[in-house]
């Protein structure tokens, strides 16, 4: 296959050069670039010099992949890579990846190449089907692709690296032209929360009468008062935290957490007290299918029941939610009779909107639930 030169919505899409390998060299400097890609670790320059000449061009010749030089048209500077990984011309697909150089970051480069490298891959090399993967986490390359036009369908096991990645897809007629928006545009829900899920999680702050509370991730020093806090009667009796509780189950539940906000489907903090010490858990798990929709679970360490945590801990996380995450509602659940909670909801503003039938799975048996939310403009 010929190497193409595209020149399309201000970028230049070129064959790579051996003249790019100092650009290249650091560009893959990045943390983020070695964070995200498959690029060698430690990056040194015969890996650069391999990639833009004999890696590169191997895949143009060989017709298995498309690699392409994104660049500044009018000074030529590099701002970044993009291109098909691979091509296979038997079923009519392709793969595509990118980076940003970490001085061209901010100005919509690689979705302007990614579209025009779709639009290459569709009108011209005449495939049927885009494919794009990343790690679970990498929520810069996500909004990309979003942009791009791709649907992002599921998440599939990656291998031997023992994480999960993101898959998604884009077919022949789907990609929005030179200048369109397009989804996950600036200002939207999707770009919102790629800026705040691809960041490392908060610490968010609440005020009570014996101090100020912090929710923070879990940290492995926690772990201990975990065990003891999710052994205690009145924890089991509610939740659904396992009967027995030992250390492994709290290394899973931390492992969780960090998962959950890799992949933006939920936040889950340590509510710790003004020694910073555990004082329980308290998370906002974002509804699968509903953008606008998430609910909260938490419960109290026995050591630091009966001092309001919980209420001023929801206060700030559901603020926390409505303003940064763009929610709308969220609800609260929690089996009949569990008047504990029920009182720590309603004094953060949820209201009891009834109960719900054999709502949820408790140890076994559908037991009755109370249900209730709270809106963004409750808290006006």
């Amino acid at each position: 296959m010929e190497p193409v030169e595209i020149i399309e919505d201000g970028v230049l899409l070129r064959p790579w050069r051996a003249t790019d390998a100092e650009a290249v060299l650091r560009a893959c400097q990045d943390p983020d670039i070695q964070r995200w890609t498959t690029v060698p670790r430690p990056y040194l320059p015969e890996h650069a010099h391999g990639f833009v000449t004999d890696i590169s061009g191997q895949a143009w010749a060989r017709g298995t992949g498309a690699p392409f030089a994104v660049c500044d048209p009018a000074t030529g500077d590099l701002l970044g890579s993009c291109g098909l990984v691979t091509i296979d011309a038997g079923t009519g697909s392709g793969e595509i990846g990118y980076w940003t150089a970490p001085w061209a970051r901010g100005r919509n480069v690689t979705v302007r190449a990614a579209r025009a490298v779709a639009r290459w891959a569709f009108d011209t090399l005449k495939l049927r089907q885009l494919i794009w993967r990343a790690e679970v986490g990498n929520h810069a390359s996500r909004l990309v692709a979003l942009r791009t036009g791709f649907r992002v369908e599921g998440r599939l096991r990656l291998p031997d690296s023992g994480r999960d990645g993101w898959i998604g897809s884009l077919l022949p007629g789907e990609v929005p032209g030179p200048g369109e928006v397009g989804p996950a545009g600036p200002g939207t829900l999707d770009a919102r929360r790629a800026a705040v899920l691809g960041r490392p999680q908060p610490t968010l702050f609440a005020t009570t009468a014996d101090g100020e509370l912090r929710l923070r991730p879990l940290e492995e020093r926690d772990l201990d008062d975990v065990v003891i806090a999710c052994r205690d009667p009145e924890t089991i009796r509610w939740t659904t935290v396992p009967d027995p509780y030992d250390h492994a189950d709290a290394e899973w539940y931390l492992a969780y957490g960090r998962g959950a906000w890799a992949a933006g489907s939920s936040a889950c903090f340590a509510v710790a007290d003004p020694d910073d010490r555990f004082a329980g858990t308290i998370d906002l798990r974002l509804h699968p299918t509903d953008p606008l929709l998430a609910d909260v679970g938490f419960f109290t360490a026995p050591w630091a029941r009966g001092r309001g945590y919980l209420p001023a801990a929801l206060g700030a996380l559901t603020t926390w939610g409505f303003a940064t995450l763009g929610l709308t509602r969220v609800e609260w659940r929690a089996n009949v009779g569990n008047t504990a909670s029920r009182r720590a909801a309603e004094k953060a503003g949820f209201t009891v909107e009834g109960t719900a039938r054999g709502a949820l799975t408790h140890r076994g048996t559908r037991v009755d639930a109370w249900i209730g939310g709270l809106l963004a403009e409750d808290l006006a």
